[in-house]
C-alpha cells in the first residue's frame, strides 16, 4: 500500500478527487510526467467532509447561475481555506478536517453578525441571513445535546464520578472537538458534574 506521492519504481502515485466521489490511483512518469495509468473507484469519498474542491465546483455553479450572494458567500469560504491552509503549511494538499475547521469558525462569525445587527438595518440583515443560510449548508453536522450527554456518560464514566469539571472538559474536549459545539459541552460537563 502507497501512500499519495510515493516513489514506486518507475515514477510516482497521485490520488484525484473526481466531482462524482471516486477516488482515482494515477502512476506518473517520474520524467516526462505522462500518466502510466489509471484506477478509478477504489474508495469512496466520505460525504460528511466537505473538500475544498467540493467548493470550488460549487462556487463556478453559482457564478454560472448568476447568484451574487451565493456565490460571494462560497467565495469567501474558499478564500478562509486557502488563507489557514497555507498558515499551516498544507497549501498543496487541504485536508477535509481543515476545511470542516474553517467552515464552522465562519459559520460563528456569520451567527455573531446576524446577531449583532441592528433591527432597523432590514437590507444588511437579509444580506447576513443569505450568507448565513448558505455557509450553514456546507457546515458538518454537530452532535446534538443529548448525544453529547450519552457520549460522555459512555465513555467517561469514571472521570465524571471525580467531579473534576477541568479534568472532564480536557479530556471530551480532545475528542469531541469539531465535533459538537463547544458551548454545549461546556453545559452537559457542567451538569453532570454538579
Amino acid at each position: 500500500m502507497y501512500a499519495a506521492g510515493a516513489r514506486v519504481p518507475g515514477g510516482f502515485l497521485r490520488f484525484e478527487w473526481i466531482l462524482d466521489g471516486i477516488l482515482k490511483t494515477r502512476l506518473v512518469l517520474a520524467d516526462s510526467g505522462k500518466i502510466c495509468y489509471s484506477v478509478g473507484n477504489t474508495t469512496e469519498r466520505r460525504r460528511e467532509d466537505m473538500e475544498l474542491e467540493q467548493l470550488r465546483s460549487d462556487m463556478v455553479a453559482a457564478m454560472k447561475a448568476r447568484d451574487k450572494d451565493r456565490k460571494d458567500a462560497i467565495s469567501s469560504l474558499v478564500s478562509a481555506v486557502k488563507k489557514v491552509a497555507i498558515d499551516e503549511g498544507c497549501r498543496e494538499d487541504v485536508p477535509a478536517e481543515l476545511v470542516d475547521r474553517v467552515i464552522t469558525k465562519e459559520l460563528k462569525t456569520a451567527k455573531e453578525q446576524l446577531d449583532t445587527c441592528p433591527a432597523e438595518r432590514e437590507d444588511l440583515r437579509a444580506e447576513y441571513q443569505k450568507r448565513y443560510d448558505v455557509i450553514a449548508e456546507y457546515a458538518p453536522k454537530m452532535m446534538s445535546p443529548e448525544e453529547v450527554k450519552a457520549y460522555i456518560e459512555e465513555h467517561f464514566e469514571e472521570l465524571i464520578a471525580t467531579k473534576n469539571k477541568g479534568q472532564v472538559m480536557k479530556a471530551v474536549m480532545g475528542v469531541l472537538k469539531g465535533k459538537a459545539d463547544g458551548k454545549v459541552i461546556n453545559e452537559t460537563v457542567a451538569r453532570l458534574c454538579e
